[in-house]
């Protein structure tokens, strides 16, 4: 087929044109000789260019089949190292959750304009340096975990974009919060429990009680915001009471709690640790609302 048919279209062009001025300037019949056809340019081949596969695709950018697979064996390796053992269906779940989270962030970070440059991705690899014990030691460690240089770099400034995003989606989190100081006491069969209320309901004091059955703790859960505990059971009764109040017995994961109210603070500061599960919180949401209007693929 032809794939430039121009100098066709200009050969016919240029005929027509000749006949056009000849049978302008001399009347009559003209007897032309058909021309001689020009031959059509040899074209070489486009070459064909084969994708590299990739593993995880996200909004059309991808983390390579290479580079996912390094990133695999060095998550399997560090569980190993904690003794924990985990599938390669759980391991692969877990490195591709983290390859499309990575990549989310790091497409809103480019996408509102906070890029890292050179001069800040070289600054990290300083640090990294230091800590390491010098460039050698981290030039030794690249090969020995999977990287080429290369690939360690555009992974880091990956990661440095992701970071930057996410303290951008955390900035807006108060450091104060609703929370209640809360104490319990808790048993692990419901008869134990059921006693314990009993003795509430006589008149024993909550906190001698509490004491009784842990005197260590002495029953004291601290403070606490909504979202922080696991058990949604214990928040919902710690905070559907009112300062003095104790609970029914609760069945939770732990066992057979009753809870007390100490007080409750609307605007109480968060400690760190509460501070913590709220950015993560945060950033949870955050990233479900991306994935669910982004174009993700997994290699199958």
């Amino acid at each position: 087929m032809n794939r430039h048919p121009l100098p066709r279209v200009l050969a016919h062009l240029s005929s027509f044109l000749i006949l056009t001025l000849s049978a302008c300037a001399v009347p009559g019949s003209l007897n032309l000789a058909p021309a001689t056809p020009t031959p059509n340019p040899t074209l070489s081949p486009t070459p064909t260019i084969t994708p590299i596969p990739l593993a995880v695709s996200v909004n059309g950018e991808g983390i390579p089949m290479a580079e996912f697979n390094a990133e695999l064996a060095r998550y399997q390796q560090a569980q190993t190292a904690l003794g924990n053992s985990v599938s390669l269906e759980t391991a692969t779940k877990a490195v591709s959750d983290e390859a499309t989270d990575t990549l989310l962030l790091a497409q809103a970070a480019a996408a509102k304009g906070y890029t890292v440059d050179d001069a800040a991705l070289q600054s990290r690899i300083d640090s990294l340096d230091a800590q390491i014990g010098g460039p050698d030691k981290l030039t030794a460690w690249e090969p020995a975990h999977g990287y080429t240089d290369a690939d360690f770099r555009t992974d880091l400034r990956r990661q440095m974009a992701a970071a930057l995003m996410r303290d951008k989606v955390t900035a807006s989190i108060p450091a104060t919060a609703d929370q209640v100081h809360v104490k319990q006491i808790l048993l692990y069969n419901a008869e134990a429990a059921q006693q314990a209320l009993g003795y509430l309901k006589s008149g024993w004091n909550f906190n001698d009680l509490a004491a009784q059955y842990d005197p260590v703790t002495k029953g004291e859960l601290g403070w606490f915001p909504r979202g922080y505990l696991s058990d949604s059971a214990i928040e919902n009764a710690a905070f559907a009471l009112q300062p003095g109040q104790y609970s029914d017995v609760i069945q939770t994961q732990a066992g057979y709690d009753i809870l007390f109210l100490v007080e409750r603070d609307p605007v109480h500061l968060l400690s760190p640790d509460a501070l913590l599960t709220q950015q993560e919180h945060t950033v949870q949401n955050w990233l479900t609302q991306q994935r669910n209007k982004s174009k993700i693929l997994f290699a199958p």
